[in-house]
């Protein structure tokens, strides 16, 4: 039975300077289908969360896993990411037959995987996964934005935009931001100001 079960992994988050990677994987239900299911980044915030609920409710299995700026800066973004998507399909409750992951890398599996380049506009499951990684990691820099007010994670959710870089510039990097990342990793290597990182709450 499990060869029928297919699931799909995607990622939320391998460009910010700040915050974790998210990774999920899905397995979707034939019985129960899910309508308007799309590549998450081509969805408006308020679409990605009702599908979000949909799919954590009607999915057959479905799993979260991040992988923090610790662990990015240590074996940096690509392995980490690598190792959220492995950990989100280990953390699935049903065991599928076939992994269909979003890109054209595979995460170390045990399981028969294929890498889809545009996965996530091409297969219903790489797309709920899409939308569940991302959906949780916005969910995340919502949180840091409580944490760290003056830096804009709810609106730029941790990407280089001008203003993230502008207030980088002016108040230094917090320690949710990557130190690996050319932009962070520039603070430091300026000198100025470079002790004065704001303590987390």
């Amino acid at each position: 039975m499990n060869g029928l079960h297919v699931a799909g992994v995607d990622e939320a988050g391998r460009g910010p300077l700040a915050g974790p990677v998210y990774a999920a994987a899905v397995i979707l239900d034939p019985q129960r289908p899910i309508p308007g299911l799309a590549d998450s980044k081509t969805l408006s915030p308020r679409r990605r969360e009702s599908l979000a609920g949909q799919i954590r409710a009607r999915a057959l299995a479905w799993s979260i896993a991040p992988a923090g700026v610790e662990e990015i800066d240590r074996v940096n973004i690509l392995h980490a990411t690598m190792a959220a998507m492995a950990r989100a399909v280990e953390g699935l409750s049903v065991t599928p037959g076939e992994v269909l992951v979003d890109g054209n890398r595979l995460p170390p599996l045990r399981l028969p995987a294929r890498a889809i380049v545009r996965g996530d506009a091409l297969e219903a499951a790489i797309s709920a996964a899409s939308i569940l990684a991302k959906t949780a990691r916005d969910a995340h820099m919502l949180q840091l934005h409580e944490m760290f007010p003056d830096y804009g994670f709810d609106r730029h959710k941790g990407y280089p935009t001008a203003e993230h870089l502008a207030v980088l510039a002016r108040l230094g990097p917090t320690p949710e931001h990557r130190r690996s990342f050319a932009p962070v990793r520039a603070f430091f290597a300026g000198g100025s100001g470079a002790g004065a990182i704001p303590e987390t709450v």
